[in-house]
């Protein structure tokens, strides 16, 4: 074989995009369409149990501030303030779930006091250090919603 014949399957590889290269799309430029969000906004499918991971950690998702969820029956102090995700899976459909989770005020309207993990403006209550910063990156939002996807009734 001729240098040649070995090179152009190697450059092929190196230059054609694939999912797992795939570029997030930013905060800003998030498409709704009909108050829902089609596309992962990583190209790819989230991973489920780090989502469950996303999901029970205080310093991430921190759901269970406000959510109580079954599967998540070992950890302490679930909320009541918004209601229970058991079963979310048979009530929302994907797309539905990740406009919800990325900017929830658009899903919900204004008044709801759940936070948008994937928007660069949260509100004047947020702290000066998280301004201009998402909650959560779109691969944990990814992984959040394929996890919420495990829980059917």
């Amino acid at each position: 074989m001729s240098l040649k014949t070995n090179f152009l399957p190697a450059l092929l590889l190196a230059v054609m995009p694939t999912v797992a290269m795939a570029e997030a799309v930013a905060p800003d430029d998030v498409v709704f369409e009909d108050d829902v969000i089609v596309a992962s906004l990583t190209g790819a499918d989230g991973n489920a149990v780090n989502g469950r991971k996303v999901f029970a950690n205080r310093k991430q998702g921190n759901c269970l501030a406000c959510h109580i969820n079954a599967d998540l029956k070992e950890q302490l102090f679930h909320g009541e303030v918004g209601p229970p995700l058991d079963g979310v899976a048979d009530r929302w459909e994907e797309p539905e779930l990740r406009a919800i989770i990325v900017n929830s005020k658009i899903v919900l309207g204004d008044e709801t006091i759940m936070p948008s993990f994937y928007r660069l403006k949260n509100g004047a209550r947020t702290a000066e250090k998280f301004q201009g910063k998402t909650i959560l990156s779109a691969e944990q939002v990814e992984d959040v919603i394929a996890y919420l996807r495990t829980l059917k009734e």
